[in-house]
């Protein structure tokens, strides 16, 4: 029986890696099926017409053995049900409860930074690299106290940092950007373009985070903008936006595409490192400070640009920074820093608490829901500051169309949070590297 010969083919768990078989025409089964099954193998013998029998063995494959396709496709999706799972086990009433402090935060947040300027008015510059540069070292002293109390692991601090370098710049370009425009324009012009905002959150979360929108998610992000310009807008000055000129009011409008972009990319850690983390979400102390730093980074190397916007020369810069912090701290001979440091320390807790809380609601919502939460602090602000606050001197007038602009901000936020079907919203697996 010179033609007779076995092919062996091993069936584990992955893919039946079966040998090259010799190209006949037709093959036709005999019918004839010998089985031998041995203690620790099992083996299948078939018997062909042309006497050339198979023997199909089954053996134990260690856990070194490839996997087929389908079962990492299985694996992949069964992570993507674990973030979905994730989002899910937060309730609604969670999220209202973590909106709700986010506006409160904000209100603060606008209040105290008018006041925070009375003693500092001369010294806004020094305000602001104080915030950048010292909230890095109170968020980084944070999450090294959440470290070793066990919230935060080793695998969230090795998570990759390419995304947190991109989180400063878009915040150092934001920030460049802002400034520049905000030393031009005036009135009404600010709180109006940075409706813009909402709306690049919208398109990049559509585009980066493949996220649809119901028709009455948009319409009410819609109402939500209309009703800030018609609250704002309606108490002052016409044509403060043509005045300032097309190309200010546009730097702004790109200053809030950066500080959107920011946003999402912060939303993508989030769902990133859920992938990579097994489930588990990475602690938000560990975005705050990581980000904070790559910002405060290149602020610092923008910092002969910032000051020159500021209309301080850079080799005055030093004793600038000097007269601000005796002013901070009310001491030396600089005058006129009346309620230092109590109202500049009470802003740098409220906005770090801001920022904490916003971020916190990014994480368990996502970034479009902490901007709307935002933009509900705004009308607030405003018939706050018609109250007689300390150190503001006369308060300013409720205006006009206050209550229209409020009743369809409301009606946005009430149209955008209506569900009309149990449909939950796309997730998708994101990679970061």
């Amino acid at each position: 029986m010179s033609a007779a010969y076995y092919r062996r083919i091993t069936a584990a768990s992955g893919h039946f890696r079966q040998p090259t078989i010799p190209t006949t025409p037709h093959i036709h089964l005999a019918g004839k099926l010998i089985l031998s099954p041995p203690r620790e193998q099992r083996r299948i013998s078939l018997r062909l017409s042309n006497r050339c029998p198979w023997l199909i063995e089954a053996v134990p494959v260690g856990p070194t053995a490839v996997q087929s396709e389908s079962s990492s496709s299985e694996d992949e999706e069964e992570m993507k049900k674990v973030v979905e799972t994730e989002k899910k086990e937060v309730t609604a009433a969670e999220v209202a409860v973590a909106a709700a402090v986010t506006v409160a935060f904000g209100v603060g947040n606008r209040v105290l930074y008018k006041l925070a300027l009375v003693p500092l008015k001369r010294y806004p510059f020094f305000l602001a690299q104080l915030a950048t540069f010292g909230y890095v070292l109170v968020y980084f002293s944070i999450l090294h106290l959440r470290y070793h109390a066990g919230l935060v692991t080793d695998e969230m601090l090795s998570l990759p940092k390419t995304p947190y370098i991109v989180v400063g710049i878009l915040e150092a370009l934001g920030a460049v950007s802002g400034m520049a425009a905000g030393a031009i324009l005036s009135g009404a012009a600010i709180p109006i373009l940075s409706q813009s905002f909402l709306v690049w959150q919208l398109l990049l979360s559509s585009i980066f985070l493949g996220r649809k929108y119901r028709f009455n998610q948009l319409f009410g992000c819609f109402l939500v903008a209309a009703g800030v310009v018609v609250t704002v807008a309606s108490g002052s000055s016409t044509g403060s936006l043509m005045e300032a000129g097309i190309f200010w009011s546009s730097l702004m409008i790109v200053s809030f595409l950066f500080q959107a972009a920011d946003t999402i990319l912060k939303e993508m850690i989030f769902l990133d490192a859920g992938r990579r983390l097994k489930g588990r979400s990475v602690d938000l102390f560990v975005v705050n400070s990581f980000g904070s730093a790559f910002q405060a980074l290149f602020i610092c190397l923008l910092l002969p640009l910032l000051s020159k916007m500021w209309g301080i020369p850079f080799n005055q810069l030093p004793n600038y920074l000097m007269d601000g912090a005796a002013c901070f701290l009310n001491i030396g001979t600089v005058s006129g820093c009346d309620g230092a440091p109590l109202l500049p320390l009470l802003f740098i807790v409220v906005n770090m608490g801001f920022n904490i809380s916003l971020l916190h609601l990014l994480k368990i919502s996502t970034a479009v829901v902490s901007c709307l939460a935002s933009t509900f602090s705004v009308p607030i602000s405003v018939f706050l500051f018609t109250l007689p606050l300390p150190y503001l001197g006369v308060a300013s007038s409720l205006p006009s169309g206050f209550v229209a602009g409020v009743v369809v901000l409301v009606a946005g936020m009430l149209i955008y949070a209506w569900t009309p079907s149990p449909n939950t919203p796309k997730v998708s697996t994101l990679h970061l590297s």
